[in-house]
């Protein structure tokens, strides 16, 4: 039996099947917000669920794990791949620096260069590793011309995202509502087939991100003549060790500043057991323990004088010997990094994590912003933290080729592949070339791509899958799934109903506008690929219930996935730029709210004009 409204559009009646979807949905969206689990151990909770409920949710095993080969997976896991294989070519660095000696001193035009970088590389090779990239870029360009780095970063990230709309491999977020297309219409997305739509929403946002967003973003970061006093905002949260061999031994707690010549402070002093006054007639003692807030040159200073040594990576008492920390600047090396999303190291302390250890680095100092930290060795790392790490200088290019770690600032590199860039670039244009013209599908073009790459020497077998993002690909794989059971269960038809009542009282283009605008918000709280699995069902089924055009409607759902503006945790690109720029949470609504509000009318127009609704 089918409950009509008095709006004349059809609600099907509620079933034990949909009951059971709709909680394993809001299940997921508590675990996606609260973030109690990372995103793709979220993803799989959500699959075991549906298929242990199979008889509710009627998602077979062969259902559940259908995600696993579903083509927007497979070309996800491909073009990660290739990503990489352009990146340790070396590419977007060279582009990057030819164009820096063309933009001067000329604020507008380092702003111009960066969002039309940024834009239009990503529409190619996803946009994570681009902004990841191209970070120190806008570092560099900034200093070259006595900007300072705020009035760019968010620029960069923002037209990032917005380039990952022009190409169906700009974004995860595209292949994964190609997918749920040709799951749901019958038919997946072709290469091109969004662009113009894609073109109009970066032309639109690159516009504003030029003309208008450098006049809202604050100085945060000033312009400064070296990069490496970039980062010195704000003083790092520091527990060094006094060695036996240190001149601060025998000298009173008190006179430690104005002894040691640093200009930080002494929080206290711990001595075993107890917890000395920074304003003690003590002597300090071997093995005293002193928690410092300090800039980077005063704690590098203390350390290179072997005034004090950093705590050992694990264990809580110090291994002091009579030999310094450091032996000299040739062999260890301070540099800043940033826990991303989905780091191994979060939640961790520098008691409990192994990440440290894997590269023999010891934590020197953290910093988190205006939040007051306990006790470095107590802290639990979190998303956003900018760690000042001492390592082995040859163990550099590993923690830059980790994920756990985001290196604050570019570091030299001899093993890129400069004379393959003609290689990559072609192979990469062949992939997107056959997939265009439907000589062979997306899914298959990507993977003989990842062959040649391999066969040309321009990707090492050993490096195949280093590039790969493993947490999207089991996301995907997990959420694919939920979209099945929303759809065999009748639960997408059901809410898609419920919306497609808005009809009566709208017109068609701005229910697409609804879908939008709900999806953005969405977006801005949970990841966005699992945004795109939640809204995709729900918006096809609106379309039907209305008669109108789902291709629109998903197209809708797709592009609003990827405007995550609205703060530093919306999407991974923020958090890269979130320290680099020094910024604040509320810079990103300042300048993203505004430009939200303009792609929300802009980006359903321009869908319904060139698709027809």
């Amino acid at each position: 039996m089918v409950i009509p409204l008095q709006t004349g559009v059809p609600i099907p009646p509620i079933t034990n099947s949909m009951l059971v979807v709709l909680g394993i949905v809001l299940v997921a969206f508590i675990l996606f917000v609260t973030e109690l689990f990372p995103v793709d151990v979220t993803a799989l909770i959500v699959l075991v669920l549906l298929m242990v409920l199979g008889p509710w949710t009627k998602v077979s095993p062969t259902d559940g794990l259908s995600g696993f080969s579903n083509e927007a997976t497979i070309t996800v896991l491909a073009m990660l791949i290739l990503s990489e294989s352009v990146r340790r070519t070396g590419a977007v660095q060279l582009l990057g620096h030819r164009v820096a000696g063309l933009v001067g001193d000329s604020q507008f035009k380092q702003v111009l260069a960066t969002v039309g970088l940024a834009g239009s590389v990503s529409g190619f090779i996803n946009d994570t590793p681009v902004v990841a990239l191209l970070v120190p870029f806008a570092s560099d360009l900034a200093h070259r011309g006595n900007t300072s780095p705020s009035k760019l970063m968010i620029p960069l990230s923002y037209a990032a995202m917005l380039g990952g709309t022009l190409t169906l491999i700009g974004t995860s977020t595209n292949l994964l509502a190609s997918g749920l297309a040709q799951q749901l219409l019958g038919r997946s997305l072709g290469i091109f087939q969004f662009t113009p739509v894609g073109v109009v929403v970066l032309v639109t946002g690159a516009l504003y991100l030029v003309f208008v967003a450098p006049r809202l973003l604050p100085e945060r970061v000033r312009p400064r003549e070296t990069l490496l006093e970039e980062y010195e905002v704000e003083e790092y949260l520091a527990e060094l060790v006094a060695p036996e061999t240190s001149p601060l031994v025998g000298t009173p707690i008190s006179d430690i500043p104005a002894e040691a010549g640093f200009g930080g402070e002494v929080k206290e002093v711990l001595r075993e057991d107890a917890v000395l006054s920074p304003f003690s007639d003590e002597l300090v003692e071997p093995n005293d323990h002193f928690l410092i807030s300090a800039s980077r040159p005063d704690l590098t200073s203390l350390i290179e004088e072997e005034a004090l040594n950093p705590l050992p990576t694990v264990g809580r008492e110090p291994a002091v010997t009579e030999e310094p920390a450091r032996s000299d600047d040739a062999e260890s090396v301070l540099i800043e990094v940033v826990v991303p999303t989905d780091s191994a190291l979060i939640g961790e302390t520098i008691e409990t994590s192994t990440i440290l250890q894997r590269y023999d680095a010891t934590l020197v100092a953290l910093q988190r912003g205006d939040v007051r930290l306990p006790r470095v060795h107590e802290a639990e790392f979190t998303v956003g933290d900018l760690l000042l790490l001492q390592l082995p200088a040859d163990e550099l290019e590993r923690v830059a080729e980790t994920r756990d770690l985001i290196v604050a600032r570019e570091i030299p590199r001899e093993d890129y592949r400069y004379d393959k860039i003609p290689v990559a670039v072609a192979i990469l244009a062949a992939v997107v070339g056959s997939a265009a013209l439907g000589l062979l599908e997306i899914q298959v073009a990507a993977l003989a791509g990842v062959v040649g790459m391999v066969l040309s020497g321009t990707l090492a077998p050993t490096e195949l899958y280093e590039g790969v993002d493993w947490t999207v690909i089991f996301l995907l794989a997990g959420v694919i799934p939920l979209g099945i059971a929303m759809e065999n269960t009748g639960t997408a038809a059901l809410l898609g109903a419920l919306v497609a009542t808005t009809a009566q009282y709208l017109p068609t283009v701005a229910v697409l506008g609804v879908f939008y605008v709900a999806t953005v918000i969405l977006t801005n709280i949970v990841s966005n690929n699992a945004t795109v699995a939640l809204m995709v069902p729900v918006a096809i089924n609106a379309a039907r219930e209305i008669g109108t055009n789902p291709l629109a409607f998903l197209l809708a759902v797709m592009f609003a996935a990827s405007a995550a503006f609205m703060s530093p945790v919306g999407y991974q690109t923020n958090l890269f730029v979130y320290r680099p720029g020094g910024y604040r949470f509320t810079d990103f609504a300042r300048v993203g709210i505004l430009l939200q509000l303009i792609l929300a009318v802009v980006t359903p127009i321009t869908i319904a004009v060139y698709f027809g609704l």
